[in-house]
């Protein structure tokens, strides 16, 4: 069994969510997808997937040999990118797309480092919260804020961040603290229209449970920063990223709500194209901001 080969089904598998599906992004027969996955089964002595008509699920040893090959899958790809790469020098435009509020806030300041770094390359660069399609629009990468990843395109994740709900004070001593999901029901909100759906706001108990909560909200908007100011002036109750109300947190300018209660954390991803025939200038940027966001998020300093 050729075991990279069979790592790499495996992955595609669990992404594709079918095996069908895998078998046309691998450009071979579902049988033979069945096979690798049966053999890999057999040479580990455990289950690895769930499967029944309708849907498959991984198993719990199905979930780490998942998030271990990925990460085995990304090794060998940035090692064949290194040694295919040693001779070629960044250089060329470089589109990048990125979402308005992250890119203001945290990229903006990368960016004179990296012409610095790499002088021969021509950064163009564009701010929009909707999700592009970088190849049809010609991007060469995307900075992605996503919760469900992706499975078109090739990604490096960044950094994570916590999605929160909050208010500020005002706000809350004038329509008081809701104590459980359902209570939301009993204030204004405001929504995220990107977010999916923008109105139904998922939260998960300590004891696993998940709450989705039709939230009533007066005030829907594409953008990040506008939702905050909105919660600021103690206008409701807003659901937004730890990148971006980090610092209100912590100055006490809004205050979390329901904090026994969290909602499914969220990637910042970069993404481009495709893992094959990466050219030098998309690996020194996707290099250069692995870098710079390693460690401890900026957004969770103190």
């Amino acid at each position: 069994m050729d075991r990279l080969r069979a790592f790499e089904v495996f992955v595609t598998v669990v992404e594709r969510g079918s095996f069908a599906r895998a078998a046309d992004a691998l450009e071979t027969s579902p049988a033979n997808v069945t096979r690798y996955v049966n053999e890999l089964e057999a040479h580990l002595g455990t289950r690895l997937l769930n499967r029944t008509s309708r849907r498959l699920s991984l198993t719990e040893g199905g979930e780490t040999l998942y998030s271990r090959c990925k990460a085995i899958l990304e090794d060998v790809v940035d090692t064949e990118g290194l040694v295919s790469a040693t001779s070629f020098e960044p250089r060329g435009r470089l589109r990048i797309n990125a979402p308005v509020s992250f890119g203001i806030r945290y990229l903006a300041p990368l960016w004179p480092r990296f012409m610095r770094q790499y002088p021969d390359v021509e950064l163009d660069i564009t701010l929009i919260d909707r999700v592009v399609d970088i190849v049809e629009e010609g991007f060469d990468l995307a900075i992605r804020i996503s919760r469900a990843g992706t499975v078109d395109h090739a990604a490096r994740k960044l950094a994570t961040s916590k999605n929160i709900l909050c208010a500020a004070p005002a706000y809350l001593k004038r329509c008081g603290h809701p104590k459980i999901p359902t209570d939301l029901l009993g204030h204004r909100c405001i929504g995220y229209t990107y977010a999916a759906p923008a109105d139904e706001w998922q939260l998960m108990g300590s004891d696993g449970k998940t709450h989705a909560v039709e939230v009533n909200c007066h005030m829907h908007t594409n953008n990040g920063d506008t939702a905050r100011e909105a919660a600021l002036a103690g206008h409701g109750v807003i659901r937004q990223p730890t990148f971006l109300i980090g610092e209100d947190l912590r100055a006490g300018r809004l205050v979390q709500v329901l904090p026994k209660y969290r909602s499914p954390d969220i990637d910042v991803l970069a993404l481009y194209p495709s893992r094959h025939h990466v050219s030098a200038k998309v690996r020194a940027a996707i290099d250069f901001l692995v870098s710079a966001f390693a460690g401890v998020a900026p957004w969770d300093k103190a």
